[in-house]
């Protein structure tokens, strides 16, 4: 494909490429088209990165040791006119094996671990393959036209991932939602961004969207580039996809690492950062093995999460959280009220938002809040802001998706919180029927129960609506089973310590 191509003819270009590889015996899913499509666009990206690292250094006066080169170029193996099945032999036999033995520096060990570990999905048809890499060599990757344009590309096939697969819900949050939360923390240049659970790195993403804006100096750049954003994911495919999002944004060298964050022991913490944007994932449980790693031992995994998040922000003013947890999470006791009290009394909870049912169908309906939270502590009062449903809409959906437009209030009524609590203006101009503020001493009487109950709803508006008893009644179950869990844990060590008495 020669010549330039208009943003339309790309799109429909890549389009064409995501049939060619549906139609492929190895990629009949989205999971696994998108997947294949991600790393052969990764290292298109990766080349055209090389060339132009390469011509810096000749201007410079100084060498550049290329990280794939020779018959591994993507000039060299992509565009030759190979026999089908000398192709797919060629990618299995040397391109991958080669990729999962990078090492020795930061980039190098991102790459090994996007390809290690893991069966990475190639067509099954040489055929095929060909056809695709003749659509991705068209891509200029020194042209922002077409990585914006591909960037677009690769965030409706997120999208899509997240609706048609619950499955992968777990790793896609509703962009609107992203958005707000950003412009609520407010990431600065300088800055150290970290999401504990990246998944497809949507967060990671806007932060930088949002950073970007106010890039003045190559120094800037540079420290965005290289210094900037932090992230780790458990499971090998979102840490793939997350890295690629984050690629066709434009940050090149992202710390993305493919890690089971709650393996860490949060008392020995050595890295610390600036802002957490996260959405980590809940529905879950852990071992005792992990809950050892935590001083509040529970199975929940926002729980964990939640306390991960709290020892990894920095010990300094400013140092700030924005994060989507289950409504569960605001009334629970037990473990999470012990977990809540710390929150409190260490930083200041200054922002609740409960979102509405449906906010991240189709993969979820648990009934989802944000809570924003900022060093130093405690905290003495919390605004909360109830975002309601369209007039005639009883929940979001696939067909009725939250939008940014839903947020335009909250913005609005957030900033003249934000104002009020830095003393630049009155309390009045953030309050609506939507939004109140709460003590901290009420929440203590409570029993730190941090439910958004709207005190301007009439008492009939207040009563929990069929979703909400469901969500509440399968808390109670996760919580009940964990209990059981647990006990049949007790009882199986304890059985263990007898047959050794024996």
């Amino acid at each position: 494909m020669n010549g330039p191509q208009t943003r339309e003819t790309l799109a429909n270009e890549m389009w064409r490429a995501c049939d060619v590889l549906r139609r492929d015996n190895n990629c009949g899913g989205i999971m696994e088209y998108l997947e294949h499509l991600s790393w052969l666009l990764f290292l298109r990206f990766l080349d055209a990165q090389e060339d132009e690292w390469e011509a810096q250094s000749k201007l410079a006066g100084r060498s550049y040791a290329r990280i794939l080169d020779g018959e591994l170029r993507w000039k060299e193996w992509a565009v030759k006119d190979w026999p089908a099945d000398r192709l797919i032999e060629f990618i299995h036999g040397r391109l991958i094996p080669y990729l999962q033995s990078l090492g020795g520096d930061p980039l190098r060990e991102t790459i090994r671990s996007v390809f290690a570990e893991r069966n990475v999905i190639v067509c099954a048809s040489g055929y095929n393959l060909k056809d695709v890499l003749e659509i991705i060599n068209g891509i200029d990757f020194h042209s922002q036209d077409d990585i914006f344009t591909v960037s677009q590309v690769y965030e409706e096939l997120l999208r899509r991932l997240g609706s048609e697969n619950r499955l992968a819900g777990e790793f896609y949050t509703p962009r609107p939602v992203i958005r707000f939360m950003v412009d609520i923390v407010d990431p600065k240049i300088g800055e150290t961004v970290y999401d504990p659970a990246c998944g497809s790195c949507g967060f990671l993403a806007q932060a930088y969207l949002h950073m970007k804006k106010n890039e003045r100096t190559i120094e800037d750049h540079k420290i965005l580039q290289e210094k900037t954003f932090f992230g780790q994911e458990k499971k090998p495919l979102p840490a793939l996809l997350g890295l690629m999002n984050m690629v066709l944004h434009g940050v090149t060298a992202p710390h993305i690492v493919r890690r089971n964050t709650l393996e860490e022991n949060i008392r020995a913490v050595s890295e610390r950062y600036d802002v957490v944007l996260t959405n980590p994932p809940f529905g879950g449980t852990e071992g005792r093995h992990i809950q050892s790693n935590f001083p509040v031992q529970t199975t929940a995994t926002e729980l964990l999460f939640l306390q991960h998040i709290m020892k990894k922000l920095k010990f300094q003013e400013g140092a700030r959280c924005g994060m989507v947890v289950p409504e569960g999470t605001l009334f629970r006791g037990g473990a999470f009220a012990t977990v809540k009290q710390d929150l409190l009394e260490q930083f200041n909870l200054h922002t609740v938002v409960s979102l509405p049912p449906g906010t991240f169908a189709p993969y979820s309906d648990v009934k989802t809040a944000l809570i924003f939270f900022e060093r130093p502590g405690p905290t003495e009062e919390i605004w909360y802001y109830e975002l309601r449903l369209p007039e005639g809409l009883k929940k979001f959906s696939k067909g009725n998706p939250i939008q940014d437009g839903h947020f335009d209030e909250a913005r609005e009524l957030w900033k003249a919180w934000n104002d009020y609590r830095h003393g630049k203006g009155e309390l009045q101009p953030a309050l609506s029927d939507n939004s109140w503020v709460v003590s901290v001493e009420e929440i203590k009487k409570r029993g730190y129960d941090l439910t958004a109950r709207n005190p301007n709803k009439p008492e009939a508006d207040d009563l929990p609506s069929p979703t909400e008893v469901v969500v509440s009644l399968l808390e109670k179950e996760r919580e009940i089973l964990s209990i059981v869990e647990e006990l049949n844990e007790m009882l199986g060590n304890n059985n263990n310590e007898k047959e050794e008495e024996i």
